[in-house]
């Protein structure tokens, strides 16, 4: 039995995500020591979790899912799996002994056969069109982007860029609408000698419009919601569940945002309101959702964004909150989001791709 599958109830959200990330199945079997089962925590739990504010550090026996389902080892058939996963739309289940000792965890490809794994990560039809905003200079990755734009910067021998839409490709999206400005002609030049069989229109900026100033040229042209993507931004998910976690929602944007955690490398002073020392606390820890510049948007939108001005994707978010629009947050694991966009950033990104 592959151990990613099992955790028990006093491990942390952080390391429940590492688990999930590493099983590519969306869920986790909760034990206890003796390996009996509690629940289950799926990817969809700790989206809840960290939206309710649930701290990385927080124990999963206080979101768990005690109301699993599961099959007996004594009652076990491959019909019987097919049934309960098609019944239930599960993602795994565990088989159980008598004494609720978990003896085994069985998923969708398991069960169904290698020819339908994909079915359980990612469904290879949305009918979704994808904005990839690649009009910046890059001015804090030079000196690469003196020499080249910066969704051509190289990962691992394949431009940034490419590396964002075959991540978009791979679960059925065709139509890609890339925004361009500086250096424009030499991205369209790659594109074309690519000779990609995905549909790509081109949007020439006239002057720098920002990171959702150029949007504003697909009002009326797009009739349903869409994604748009930073083009330093590399970022593997199931793009279908952000699709419909937007819809159900009824938000007119959707950010995709990433757990992380930062450690303060001194001692912090806490203060009581007449400003003496209440006590000290030694290099704490902060856990937060960083936008990741993946968003799901609306195009009932579109109209707020100003013709040929330059605006960025936070004054855009200000303005809908501020008409009271829905505004939410899809919150991923950070092994989930690569950046390029830095120097920093690219050379982690590297790293791990060779990892």
């Amino acid at each position: 039995m592959n151990k990613n599958f099992l955790i028990t109830k006093n491990k942390t959200l952080k390391e429940a995500m590492k688990l999930i990330s590493m099983n590519m199945h969306k869920c986790l079997v909760v034990v206890d020591k003796k390996n009996q089962l509690l629940g289950t925590l799926s990817d969809g739990d700790i989206r809840s979790a960290l939206l309710k504010n649930f701290n990385l550090d927080d124990k999963i026996k206080l979101f768990f899912n005690s109301n699993a389902k599961f099959i007996l080892e004594k009652n076990l058939s491959t019909i019987k799996l097919k049934e309960l996963f098609l019944k239930r739309n599960l993602d795994i289940i565990p088989i159980i002994n008598d004494k609720k000792k978990v003896v085994d965890v069985t998923y969708w490809s398991k069960v169904f056969g290698k020819n339908n794994e994909i079915k359980i990560k990612y469904d290879k039809n949305l009918d979704i069109n994808a904005v990839i905003m690649a009009g910046g200079e890059g001015t804090r990755m030079l000196p690469f982007t003196k020499v080249l734009p910066k969704p051509l910067i190289p990962v691992n021998n394949k431009p940034v860029l490419e590396h964002i839409m075959d991540n978009f490709s791979q679960q059925g999206i065709k139509n890609f609408f890339i925004t361009i400005n500086h250096k424009a002609e030499i991205i369209k030049a790659y594109f074309k000698e690519l000779n990609s069989k995905r549909k790509i229109f081109f949007i020439k900026e006239k002057i720098p419009l920002g990171t959702a100033g150029s949007l504003k040229f697909l009002q009326n042209k797009i009739k349903k919601s869409f994604f748009v993507a930073n083009c330093d931004t590399i970022i593997n998910i199931d793009f279908k569940d952000l699709y419909n976690f937007h819809e159900q929602k009824k938000n007119m944007i959707t950010i995709v945002a990433s757990a992380k955690e930062k450690v303060i490398p001194y001692g912090v002073c806490n203060l009581s309101p007449d400003g003496r020392l209440k006590n000290i606390k030694e290099k704490p820890k902060f856990s937060f959702l960083a936008i990741s510049g993946i968003y799901c948007v609306n195009p009932k939108i579109l109209k707020f964004v100003p013709k040929n001005k330059k605006f960025d994707f936070p004054d855009l978010i200000s303005i809908v909150r501020n008409k009271k629009f829905k505004v939410g947050v899809f919150p991923i694991d950070d092994n989930s989001w690569l950046d390029t966009g830095q120097w920093s950033e690219y050379k982690k990104t590297l790293e791990l791709l060779e990892n």
